[in-house]
């Protein structure tokens, strides 16, 4: 496939099908492969409230992509790439949009006092 056939700026052999999602790069630990989170409000009928909920997926990292933790990313549904991997990473959104190490710091500090 090349860049005029999937839309965006990066040319892959795996077709890019499926739901798009843009989520938070937590872990870039893996080669080629980037954790990614995104949240969600699902609704709970007994309280008559929404609860706040995540998903944490694997995605591929095309060869043309620079990501780094805390990137907002646009991720592609496509065909099973590995055993846990079926996505991948098409885009940065936002470079460092949001500071992971910096954010769990936080926390750890405001349980102590």
């Amino acid at each position: 496939m090349t860049t005029q056939e999937t839309g965006y700026d990066i040319e892959t052999d795996i077709p890019l099908r499926g739901n798009e999602f843009v989520g938070t790069v937590v872990s870039t630990k893996m080669q080629k492969s980037a954790t990614v989170r995104w949240g969600y409000a699902e609704d709970v009928p007994k309280y008559e409230r929404k609860e706040r909920r995540n998903t944490k997926i694997t995605s591929h990292i095309p060869d043309e992509l620079d990501v780094n933790e805390g990137d907002k990313v646009r991720v592609v549904e496509t065909r099973p790439i590995s055993k846990t991997k079926s996505s991948m990473i098409v885009e940065v959104v936002e470079e460092d949009a949001v500071e992971v190490e910096d954010k769990y710091e936080e926390d750890d500090e405001g349980e102590e006092q």
